[in-house]
């Protein structure tokens, strides 16, 4: 018998006849021009786990460096030609088959992103600080991360000169995971973005080159609790699909508002259950706030921090946060405005919880990188409060503060990078006795940052705060404010306790010494006091533009 009429016969049989249409594979249709910045990023990255396997070892800094810079800053500009051609206001839409949102948010925290990751970028290059070892120029990481601590191995790796230059592409990978996560318009898409940032920094995580243990238990604790948080947030997606009969955002809202009038008849039995709504988006956020640090689940915030290379928190601590916060921001305004008198309450206990939380226990710290992981969550706490208000003020104070604070946090770890004893960076407070003295600049650069996270007039931290707090007030969350001012009072507490340190104190004999670092440190430092102070003292036209890209597309 034939082919053809073996498959005349089956189709009979199926119910169809042979005569049917048979209905095309249609492709898919991808907008590669306003997926560029992305797109460039992972291509890069590739390119660098190349260079790893075929440039020769001596060129490979040089080469990492010079392409981590180069697309970054592409990936930059082109984020700004896609505000420019409209993409931000006028042009916003859903792209890549409903996956990706092209919007005003997208655009300001992708670009959010990719400055404070260029400007990080630097700390990871810098050579300068550390004595040069068996005549190489060392950096923060070490010699050959898979070797044990201590071993034979890792001393023939830092005689020979070895340097992990493998984190460069690390570094390219996670930034491509946050600039889709802010961006993800369905829950999927969400789920594997937050997998390709987080796997990169776990790995960062544990490559210190000083203090290798402590750095491989920070890595440790990072994983098991981001291996939480993902699970958290996948079953969440399970149930959502199950109360929606979709992963897609715009499908999601229109169910939780009654708008849909086509059932599945697979899901006719659980769709528009609302107990697998509220249960799922719980888990959502849960999986979402525990990226962001809030209280209670900050618990990795501080040990990884502290145990994390200064270059990898710096960075971490700045760019999660800007991408963390924007798909809260859009999971809450796009997919669950319908349930705002649900989420509201909850998030008010946990925005309170966090700015007091965050507040009253950094005061006990003795280690500053401790110390800036407390006042993270507190400022995670901050941004809450503009979270809540439910209004477009309330997203364009959150994108105004997210861009702020990124920068001052970048600007603070790269100072503490500076500050050093025989052990490497001097993180304990003690040894900060007497700076100002010791090194007028450096402190006096420290304390601005300082200054900026305390909220003080005049810099980026008092805008950025007044923004936000003036959201929630409007948009009926005056109580929080009040916490919120009572918790920035505490906050300043600590953080001045640190200038008085610095600039009344007698400075030790044995103290740490501040190194001179290269240029590509100071950039990073001058960048952030820059930025500091113009968003402090001329915050209007930032404002200004994150009010126009403060519209999500629905």
């Amino acid at each position: 018998m034939s082919a053809t009429a073996v498959h005349g016969l089956w189709t009979t049989a199926g119910g169809v006849t042979a005569a049917a249409p048979v209905e095309r594979f249609k492709a898919p249709v991808i907008e590669y021009t306003q997926l560029m910045p992305v797109l460039i990023v992972i291509g890069v990255a590739v390119v660098g786990v190349l260079v790893e396997a075929f440039v020769p070892r001596r060129a490979r800094y040089y080469t990492q460096v010079f392409l981590t810079v180069v697309a970054l800053a592409a990936a930059f500009a082109a984020v700004v030609g896609l505000a420019a051609s409209g993409y931000a206001t006028t042009k916003a839409h859903i792209a890549a088959m409903g996956a990706i949102a092209i919007d005003g948010p997208t655009l300001f925290l992708q670009g959010t992103i990719l400055l404070t990751s260029l400007v990080a970028v630097f700390t990871f290059a810098e050579r300068r600080l550390d004595p040069a070892a068996h005549g190489n120029h060392v950096d923060s990481f070490a010699a050959q991360a898979a070797s044990v601590p201590g071993s034979d191995s890792e001393k023939a790796a830092v005689k020979a000169g070895f340097t992990t230059t493998e984190v460069f592409p690390l570094v390219l990978f996670s930034v491509a995971g946050m600039l889709v996560f802010p961006a993800a318009n369905d829950l999927l898409t969400l789920f594997v973005a937050l997998e390709v940032f987080s796997l990169p920094l776990y790995l960062l995580c544990a490559v210190a080159r000083r203090k290798r243990l402590m750095s491989q238990e920070a890595a440790v604790k990072y994983f098991l609790l981001g291996a939480f948080s993902s699970a958290f947030l996948l079953f969440g997606i399970a149930l959502l699909y199950g109360y929606a009969g979709s992963v897609s955002y715009a499908r999601i809202a229109q169910v939780v508002d009654g708008s849909v009038t086509q059932i599945d008849p697979a899901l006719a039995a659980t769709m528009g259950n609302d107990a697998l709504l509220l249960i799922g988006g719980a888990m959502i956020l849960t999986g979402l706030l525990f990226k962001v640090g809030a209280v209670p689940f900050h618990m990795w915030t501080p040990d990884v921090y502290q145990g994390a290379p200064t270059p990898v928190t710096g960075f971490m601590a700045a760019a999660t946060k800007v991408a963390a916060f924007g798909a809260l921001l859009r999971l809450l305004y796009v997919v669950l405005p319908g349930l705002a008198w649900d989420w509201r309450p909850v998030m008010w206990a946990v925005a309170i919880v966090t700015m007091l939380g965050g507040a009253i226990v950094a005061i006990t710290q003795t280690d500053i990188k401790r110390l800036l992981a407390y006042s993270s969550i507190a400022h995670a706490g901050f941004i809450l409060a503009g979270v809540i208000a439910t209004t477009p003020d309330g997203i364009s104070s959150v994108l105004f503060y997210l861009g702020a604070y990124s920068f001052v946090t970048v600007g603070a770890f790269a100072v503490v990078t500076l500050v050093r004893d025989a052990g490497g960076e001097a993180t304990h407070l003690s040894k900060w006795a007497g700076l100002g003295r010791r090194s007028p600049l450096v402190a006096a650069v420290f304390a601005v940052f300082l200054l900026a996270f305390a909220g003080i007039p005049l810099t980026s931290g008092f805008s950025g705060k007044f923004a936000v707090f003036k959201a929630a007030a409007d948009g009926g969350a005056g109580g929080l404010v009040v916490v919120g001012v009572i918790s920035s009072a505490i906050a300043a507490f600590f953080y001045i306790r640190v200038i008085v340190l610095m600039f009344f104190s007698e400075p030790k004999a044995d103290g740490p010494t501040v190194a001179v670092p290269s240029p590509l440190t100071m950039t990073t430092i001058g960048v952030g006091v820059a930025v500091t102070l113009v968003l402090g003292l001329a915050p209007q036209y930032f404002l200004d533009l994150a009010s126009q890209a403060g519209i999500f597309v629905r």
